[in-house]
């Protein structure tokens, strides 16, 4: 198998892992109430009144409360038509059809949870929907591009309250995307920016939410798109978008007649401490040299990449927490360009040949600043870095994270993250695991 596909399946085993987690984490949402009318049945001689710390009070088994009290469901509906960065000479027009390629509409189907409002997380965390969402993709361009369909968790939760029924609010997804019609020299020749049938699927929204019924919420914004696949395969120019987004949310459950029953939301004291994320991670990636007075080639072969973060985190809220990072990587293409081993640049990459670079030239080590936004199963970890143990180009360089953290316990969490050179150059995907110390 090659090495990306490797890559995909890893990929694509994370993303199976995040629906697990929030597969249970739905299940216990539903089985909060359902445990304590359980064992009120069971002993309803013991069980006359009962007090919340949000205030609210119920008296014995199945009372209106306990109903109100479940998990919330939501089923949803977006459309996102968008513009596309003309990244590249293909989107520019240098394609089959001749024209530019400056638009995409994409429709996805989504469904979330809450958790309900009388457990830990549904008092902490009242707006944060998390759920799986769908989406297809066009670039009306088939023929070199493909109708790629995204598959991805999401997440979203309110940023501030406008009015009674309006808020200002984000929204995430993460995931995978498949059936991208790649490069290829003979079938798909224009096409140099997509080197892969499956790409990362990032984005990112910010919306107005509107209550326009008791159970019913529409919901506009914009939102930026980014496609790529982490350099496990060339070209990979990656593909971007910015756009509208405008959508109807259906809830049910939860509530009467599909009201939603906050009640008042307890605000226990937090205390600030510090955390501390060690994580471990790994990829392959595809390497482009660039030799002088010579059209680029690709490197034969993947470059495998391992790396380490030491990430103390102070924990400001229980939303957010922001710290410093020690970020180290073996990069096993790094600097090669330097080391061909041919007496005349070959005319065909299968023919390039290298020495073996010293390890301090693949080796680099950086400090980053991070800020992290923390929710019910999910973190999101954005870090900006620069490396100052390196040596050559290709690591002397400010670095850019993005990074995906999924809680598996308390303490271990997968790590899903990409990371970009000077704030526009793919670098390599970063998947593996963490562990949190101090985790509360």
């Amino acid at each position: 198998m090659k090495p990306a596909n490797h890559i995909i399946l890893l990929i694509c085993f994370l993303l199976s892992e995040s629906f697990l987690c929030l597969a249970k984490a739905q299940a216990a949402a539903d089985s909060t109430f359902t445990n304590e009318s359980e064992q009120n049945i069971c002993q309803p001689h013991q069980i006359k009144a009962r007090a919340h710390d949000d205030g609210i009070i119920t008296s014995g088994p199945g009372t209106e409360n306990e109903k109100k009290n479940k998990a919330r469901h939501f089923i949803g509906i977006d459309i996102r038509p968008s513009y596309v960065f003309p990244t590249h000479e293909f989107f520019k027009g240098s394609n089959h059809t001749g024209k530019s390629i400056n638009s995409t509409f994409a429709g996805h189907l989504k469904y979330g949870f809450k958790f309900s409002p009388d457990s830990e997380l549904g008092k902490l965390y009242p707006y944060a929907v998390q759920g799986i969402g769908i989406g297809y993709n066009t670039f009306f361009n088939s023929e070199e591009i493909g109708n790629p369909l995204a598959v991805y968790v999401f997440q979203t939760s309110r940023i501030a309250t406008l009015s009674r029924r309006l808020s200002f609010d984000y929204e995430w997804n993460f995931g995978a995307s498949f059936g991208w019609k790649k490069f290829d020299e003979v079938t798909n020749p224009n096409n140099r920016v997509v080197g892969s049938k499956v790409n990362a699927y990032i984005n990112l929204g910010f919306l107005l939410n509107w209550q326009i019924a008791a159970n019913t919420n529409l919901r506009a914004g914009i939102g930026v798109t980014h496609y790529s696949n982490g350099n496990t395969s060339y070209p990979n120019s990656g593909v971007n978008t910015i756009g509208a987004s405008i959508g109807i949310t259906r809830s049910f459950g939860g509530g009467r007649n599909g009201e939603e029953t906050l009640g008042e939301q307890s605000k226990p004291i937090f205390d600030r401490y510090i955390s501390y994320d060690l994580i471990v991670y790994g990829a392959t990636r595809k390497k482009g040299v660039f030799p002088e007075d010579h059209s680029p080639l690709l490197a034969p072969g993947s470059f495998a990449i391992i790396g380490l973060n030491f990430n103390p985190l102070y924990n400001i809220s229980r939303y957010f927490r922001a710290g410093l990072s020690l970020d180290m990587q073996y990069d096993e293409s790094a600097n090669i360009v330097q080391y061909i081993a041919n007496d005349e640049i070959p005319s065909t990459s299968e023919e390039l040949k290298f020495y073996q670079p010293s390890f301090r030239e693949q080796f680099s080590a950086g400090l980053s600043v991070r800020a992290e936004i923390v929710m019910p199963i999910f973190s999101i970890n954005l870090g900006i870095g620069k490396n100052f143990i390196c040596k050559g180009s290709d690591t002397n360089s400010f670095y850019q994270t993005f990074v995906l953290k999924t809680n598996i316990t308390k303490h271990i969490f997968l790590h899903t993250g990409y990371q970009l050179y000077k704030f526009k150059d793919p670098n390599n995907l970063m998947l593996g695991i963490g562990y949190r110390f101090n985790a509360r």
